[in-house]
């Protein structure tokens, strides 16, 4: 049986939701606070995280980097804001979905279980690999673990940015065209476009890159897309 931890604050999507996930078979557990939530991630040890945008202890901050600090468990933000930008910033401020409220609850489960069927494949596509280690970058990417190290530091990664890291590093010197990258994430982020993924890269070479004003691992192909130098 999956955790389901649902942060939300209006009592009657969030009884819903709670009430449909159950009778769907989930483990169910509810908040209505970020800080709750937080609080309740040891104990719930959730597979998955339903999260309200606007919540009533954050006043209007994104609770997205708040609970990233703390879990790398895959994030399905529910909200009424369907801005494209608010969409984009969200998702690459560490949601791995984004479904705008009215929805069915149909397509919410719908959601869920094509992401776990993702991580599912992820892990079995990582066992028996050893961590790839690159010593000339000091960089090792471990599948199995779903893991990244600069020079010996672990590097956190949102669940999309780690399959596009993985995706340049077991493809060293193969440039891949921004549709491409697309494509890849393409039911990883259910909303992607080319302004996306440039956010996505230049969050990764903040977190890979010695100077990521001076790249020198994800290269930019003008007018094509981007490669990870081999």
């Amino acid at each position: 049986m999956s955790n389901v931890l649902i942060i939300e604050d209006d009592n009657m999507l969030g009884d819903t939701l709670s009430l449909y996930l159950t009778g769907e078979g989930y483990h169910v557990t509810r908040v209505e606070l970020a800080t709750e939530g937080i609080a309740r991630l040891d104990r719930v040890q959730p597979d998955i995280i339903l999260l309200d945008l606007l919540l009533p202890d954050l006043d209007g901050v994104n609770p997205c980097p708040l609970i990233r600090k703390h879990t790398d468990v895959p994030i399905i933000v529910i909200s009424t804001e369907n801005d494209i930008s608010e969409r984009i910033r969200t998702l690459t401020l560490g949601a791995d979905d984004y479904i705008c409220k009215p929805f069915s609850m149909q397509e919410l489960k719908a959601r869920i279980e094509a992401l776990f069927r993702r991580i599912k494949i992820t892990r079995l596509q990582g066992r028996g690999i050893s961590p790839v280690a690159e010593p000339e970058t000091g960089i090792t990417l471990d599948l199995a673990r779903r893991m990244v190290t600069v020079n010996g530091q672990m590097v956190e990664m949102t669940y999309s940015e780690f399959e596009l890291m993985k995706l340049f590093y077991t493809n060293r010197g193969i440039v891949f065209s921004r549709y491409a990258l697309i494509q890849a994430l393409r039911g990883t982020d259910s909303f992607i476009n080319e302004r996306a993924v440039d956010v996505h890269i230049n969050h990764l070479r903040r977190k890979i890159e010695k100077d990521p004003k001076k790249p020198q691992l994800i290269k930019t192909i003008w007018g094509i897309g981007y490669k990870f130098m081999q």
